[in-house]
């Protein structure tokens, strides 16, 4: 039986895969990668785990030559747009390639495309303009790029409640429901993670700091909210961790040989413990709390040793750095 579509089939009918043991009838994978190549996902994994599926195995799946080419374009813009160098030719209807190295000094490129011959700036990928300075870059790409291709024109009509934003890196277009929802972005063309908010690529610390950008919501803070909080933290970080530090060093102390007295006392009626003479328990019970107080300040030692460095990091290192900003 098929997981997918829960129908019997004969044992030909499930094909293997390279990237794991999980199976599938032939004809539930073929409408998997149908759909997910349709949605421009060349990274596509088994329907069953993040195992991400190899290409030959693709190229069997697909029985269509037109979803072929169009898999096979997609891995390759996937590797040019995270190549720095390439540039994408701005006339309309071309989206040919052009790979440049060492153009800093002489920013003139041409089209390669046979019938095409465009001219266009090496740094503003704008058209080219021997006369004058880079003009800025518009905020959305045109039609000719070749994200564009990923947007429908049935798409246009839902534009309003929907927003459509450029990837920072490959400029593909990226539709999301501007409902509050996970701010943490992942480009489906580049994989490029990005922010929703401020459409800057992420790191692990991004919505950790006092930059602006929440994790959920539908806009980032104000500047003024921004600089307020970033310099409470500042200010504020001795007193708050000399606060957490003198609450947490008695409780761990103190907190710790009462948990494990209280919890060799406790024991069920089907314990060892219950066939303790009462002498036996307590002598039990005063050897677990001995061995606690021994043993609870090293834990405190530990704790506060490694905590207090680890945040006062944070505090003058990402939060000052997202201050200086």
């Amino acid at each position: 039986e098929c997981p997918l579509c829960l129908l019997p089939q004969p044992p030909e009918a499930f094909p293997t895969l390279a990237s794991c043991t999980h199976r599938s009838c032939r004809a539930c994978l073929e409408q998997y990668l149908r759909i997910a190549i349709s949605e421009s996902r060349v990274q596509v994994a088994c329907p069953h785990c993040p195992a991400a599926l190899q290409p030959t195995d693709v190229h069997r799946l697909l029985a269509e030559p037109a979803l072929r080419d169009k898999y096979e374009e997609f891995l390759l813009r996937r590797l040019l747009v995270a190549d720095p160098g390439t540039r994408w030719c701005p006339a309309p209807d071309c989206s040919y390639a052009v790979i440049a190295y060492g153009c800093a000094e002489c920013p003139r490129l041409t089209c390669g495309r046979e019938g095409c011959g465009t001219e266009f700036c090496y740094h503003c990928r704008q058209p080219w303009h021997p006369d004058g300075p880079c003009a800025p870059a518009p905020p959305a790409t045109s039609l000719a790029s070749p994200a564009a291709q990923l947007v429908h024109p049935e798409d246009s009509a839902h534009a309003e409640a929907e927003d459509i934003k450029v990837c920072p890196r490959c400029s593909a277009f990226i539709m999301k429901i501007n409902d509050g929802s996970c701010n943490r972005m992942n480009c489906t063309v580049c994989g490029c993670l990005f922010c929703w908010l401020c459409l800057q690529e992420i790191s692990d610390v991004h919505f950790l700091s006092p930059s602006g950008c929440t994790f959920w919501g539908k806009r980032p803070w104000s500047r003024t909210r921004k600089i307020l909080w970033q310099l409470g933290m500042v200010l504020g970080a001795p007193m708050v961790i000399s606060l957490v530090a003198g609450i947490a060093v008695p409780v761990i102390t103190i907190g710790i040989p009462i948990y494990m007295g209280r919890k060799v006392l406790a024991g069920g009626p089907g314990s060892r413990r219950s066939s303790l003479s009462g002498c036996q328990q307590c002598l039990s019970v005063t050897c677990s709390v001995l061995l606690s107080l021994f043993v609870s300040p090293i834990i405190t030692a530990v704790t506060v040793g490694v905590g207090v460095p680890v945040v006062l990091t944070y505090v003058y290192g990402v939060v000052v750095l997202s201050l200086c900003r």
